[in-house]
């Protein structure tokens, strides 16, 4: 596996720009959505970022392609 630092900083900038987006775009529904999860229990929290992070490993796997 090589992974180059410029590719781990343009995933963190790719990442800044999407939360950029959304905070500028569409706040109310970001502090709709902080406010929903605020409710969630904990253990829901965790399944669904496991969840994410499946997912993005397995569409970090298949662009890469190993």
């Amino acid at each position: 596996m090589d992974l180059a630092w410029s590719d781990l900083l343009t995933a963190v900038g790719l990442v800044l720009v999407l939360e950029g987006i959304v905070l500028s775009l569409f706040p109310n529904a970001l502090r709709h959505a902080m406010a929903f999860a605020m409710n969630m229990p904990n253990f829901r929290l965790r399944l669904m970022g496991l969840g994410a992070l499946m997912v993005g490993f397995i569409l970090i796997r298949l662009v890469r392609g190993s």
